[in-house]
């Protein structure tokens, strides 16, 4: 699976510059309708099997600091609708209002905003998203119709407001909990490559691309890679 993830990456870099047609992404009806119906059975499954580790999780989450389990966050998904994302609390309760104190601190380009020592986040929050697990939560959204298994990161609303029109096409398709960025570079890219990495991806999106990307991500979850 690692040259998996060179593949995915060199495929990547050959590209400079992806323009997309939103039409064409439209009429995908096959490729739509069954991401759609795998989406739906797996995410039941998916919260069905992991019923005890979310409580596990949960409890873990709880003690840390006594505060909520769960933390909801506006996101914007296909086309600018926005949307609640639910994710396993890896952060203070006070995290939020810490964020402008931090921005000089950010460590990657563009929009958003990644710290690698954040003092936001807890000591189980640490263990939770170097190993994705925060996201878990995020089965429901699936099961909701917000997000798919596979797809962009649903982005901020602040961080929209700074797109160009180029960025915006990566809200052409309904985002997900994993895509080519997280199973491969997370953090060792900046903004723009991460475009990139999604451009490609709704270009070349098929159910085996899919099939590839939530098999990388599992590896990654494994074998943890930029991800903090």
């Amino acid at each position: 699976m690692r040259g998996g993830s060179r593949d995915l990456k060199e495929k990547v870099t050959e590209v400079k510059s992806i323009i997309l047609n939103k039409d064409e992404l439209e009429r995908q009806y096959a490729y739509i309708y069954l991401k759609r119906f795998f989406d739906v059975i797996l995410s039941l499954i998916g919260l069905l099997v992991l019923a005890v580790p979310f409580l596990i999780i949960a409890a873990f989450v709880k003690f840390c600091d006594g505060g909520p389990v769960l933390y909801t966050q506006e996101r914007v998904g296909k086309d600018g609708r926005r949307f609640k994302i639910y994710k396993f609390r890896s952060m203070y309760v006070d995290a939020d209002k810490l964020l402008e104190k931090l921005k000089e601190k950010n460590e990657v380009t563009g929009p958003m905003f990644k710290m690698k020592n954040d003092p936001r986040i807890t000591s189980v929050g640490r263990f939770l998203r170097k190993t994705s697990l925060d996201e878990l939560p995020q089965l429901w959204n699936v099961l909701r119709g917000d997000m798919s298994l596979v797809g962009p990161r649903p982005p901020l609303p602040r961080e929209v407001a700074n797109y160009s029109k180029y960025d915006l096409q990566r809200l052409w398709v309904i985002p997900g909990i994993t895509g080519v960025w997280q199973a491969t570079e997370r953090n060792n890219v900046g903004f723009e490559e991460m475009v990139e990495l999604d451009l490609e991806y709704i270009k070349k999106r098929s159910l085996l691309f899919d099939v590839k990307i939530i098999l990388l991500t599992i590896v990654a979850i494994i074998h943890p890679n930029g991800a903090y």
